[in-house]
Formats: structure tokens, sequence, C-alpha cells
């Protein structure tokens, strides 16, 4: 019975509502603006100058590009070698300027061996200065790592001088004609062995010839000079003694100066 009485209800409460709901479309619908529609106007052009190249729509994939192949010349340089002068004295060492230039050190021999001999360049006698009377060594530096030199005078075995490693000349004192003298290079593995390159016997250089012809003919010249001066005082005081004797002799000369 109450479910009767429900369904009664609703079917009168949707009946009062359906005027109302059917008057708001229609208000809805007389006050909102008319819809209109965009017209597409497809225009074919049939005769027409424009003049597309195929190319432009050509879909066709292009060909695949071929790579040449590059060849990469790869210069070959030599080994640039040190600049190193093995007789002059102190010097940049030739590893310290390999290590800053890059360069190579000629064939020099490690530190665990002992060094080569060391070559003698010239034995001179020196004419200046403080030493005047003495000689000097001069030597050039082997190949091979060297810590200190030393020079031995025969004759003198308990008398060695010793040099530092960028030494190339040392003054021994005066030495005899034929004075044995060698250069020895010592490093932390030994010493060097003598040889007929490193050992030297002392002979002074002879003068020169010329020299002694240009000194000769210098001096002839002065003796001669000196002589002709000489021999011209002597014959003026001749001169002057005979014209002074003739003048006593001649009956006309008088001292008072009247006849």
């Amino acid at each position: 019975m109450m479910s009767l009485l429900k369904n009664l209800a609703m079917v009168f409460l949707v009946g009062a509502l359906s005027p109302l709901h059917s008057h708001i479309f229609t208000h809805a619908a007389s006050t909102s603006p008319p819809v209109t529609r965009s017209r597409i106007i497809f225009l074919t052009a049939q005769d027409t100058d424009d003049d597309y190249g195929e190319g432009e729509f050509n879909n066709e994939s292009s060909p695949p590009v071929v790579m040449a192949t590059v060849n990469t010349a790869i210069l070959y340089q030599e080994p640039k070698i040190c600049k190193y002068n093995p007789c002059q004295e102190n010097q940049e060492l030739c590893a310290q300027l390999s290590a800053r230039t890059k360069c190579i050190c000629p064939g020099v021999s490690g530190a665990d061996e002992p060094p080569h001999a060391p070559r003698i360049q010239a034995l001179l006698p020196i004419s200046e200065g403080n030493d005047t009377g003495n000689v000097e060594v001069q030597w050039c530096a082997p190949s091979s790592v060297v810590f200190w030199y030393r020079v031995l005078v025969e004759g003198r075995n308990s008398d060695a001088y010793k040099f530092g490693v960028a030494s190339r000349r040392a003054v021994v004192g005066s030495l005899e004609v034929g004075t044995k003298v060698c250069v020895e290079a010592l490093n932390n593995a030994g010493h060097s062995t003598p040889s007929v390159f490193s050992c030297k016997r002392y002979d002074p250089p002879k003068p020169d010839n010329l020299t002694w012809i240009i000194g000769g003919g210098v001096i002839l010249l002065l003796l001669l000079t000196i002589g002709s001066v000489i021999l011209w005082k002597c014959k003026m005081c001749k001169k002057g003694k005979r014209d002074s004797t003739e003048g006593l002799g001649n009956p006309s000369y008088t001292t008072g100066g009247t006849l």
C-alpha cells in the first residue's frame, strides 16, 4: 500500500514539472545565437603557369655517398742531437740539456760502469798573468757519466789534481820537457783506463820561424840605422877639423880680421 502511494506521488510530481521544463528549453532556444557553419570552397587550377621542378617533389631516395679513403702521411723526423761541445769548459751537462730540450746525447755510457778515458787536447806553457812559467792542461770529456776528473803528473804520484765535472783545463805548475801528464775520469763505478789519448808528454811549442825572421829583420834595420847615423856624425866631425886646418895655413887668414 505504501509503495503504491509513493508511485502515485512520483507520477504527480513529474506531471507538474513537465510544463516548466518545456518552458525553460523553449526560452533557451529563443535566446541563444544561431549556429553558423563555415563553408569551405575548393579551387582547382585548370591552367597554371607555375612550373615546379620535378626534382622538388621527387621522393626517391638519393644514392649512397661513397667516402674516399684518405691516406695520412707520417713524417719521419730524424733524432735531434744535443748541441754539446765536450771540450768546452763550464757548460751545461749533456744529461741536463737532453732533459730540457728533448735532444739525444750521443753514445753516453751509464753511471754503473767506469767512464771512458778523456782526451788530452794540449799542454801549453803560460806566458802571461800570475801563472807565468807554469803549464796548462786542456782536455775533452768522454762519452760517459763523469763525476770528477783527476790529473796525474809523472813523478808526482802523491800529488794528484782533482777537478769538477764541468772543468776542461788545469794548471799543473812548471814541467820539464818530456814529462808525462795523464787525465782520468771518475764516477762511483771506478776510473778510466789510461790510453794514448788521455796521456801526453810535455813538448813546449817551438817558436815560429816567421817570427824569428821578422824579429831579426827589425833588429838588423835598427842596427843599420844606428850605424848610418854614427858614420854621418864621424864624417861631419872630420870635415869640420879639415876646414879648420886649411884656414890656419892660408896667409890671408888672420884672427884679427886685418892684413
